[in-house]
């Protein structure tokens, strides 16, 4: 997709053409595999500046943080996990979705036995 003063003006991007990349993120355990649906704050009209599918091969994490000016959601797709929000444990699968707001903290780890599949979103 091209921008055009912070504006998508191609609507359409193949598979073969999204960006993907794996990192350890936060200081978790092991790297997570990130594929943009959008490439940061210019697709994003300056709203956000995530919108990727990410996973999280078992006994993988991503790393206990907070977040300041923005805040994250993630819907997940298969797979399970343990999500720490705010210190308070809880499981998540397929069809959940977790929020951490502005000046909050949370990390994900997969303790299942395939994949954590999910969608995150970071708006400002």
């Amino acid at each position: 997709m091209k921008t055009a003063k912070g504006r998508i003006t191609d609507m359409y991007r193949s598979k073969e053409n999204a960006l993907t990349e794996s990192k350890c993120i936060r200081n978790g355990i092991g790297e997570t595999h990130m594929t943009k649906i959008l490439n940061g704050a210019d697709e994003m009209y300056g709203k956000g500046r995530l919108f990727n599918i990410m996973v999280i091969d078992p006994g993988n994490s991503i790393g206990e943080h907070y977040h300041t000016g923005d805040n994250e959601i993630f819907y997940f797709l298969s797979g399970t996990g343990v999500y720490n929000d705010n210190g308070t444990e809880v499981r998540v699968g397929p069809g959940d979705t977790v929020v951490c707001n502005d000046g909050e903290k949370h990390s994900l780890r997969n303790d299942g036995d395939e994949p954590l599949r999910f969608i995150a979103l970071i708006l400002f």
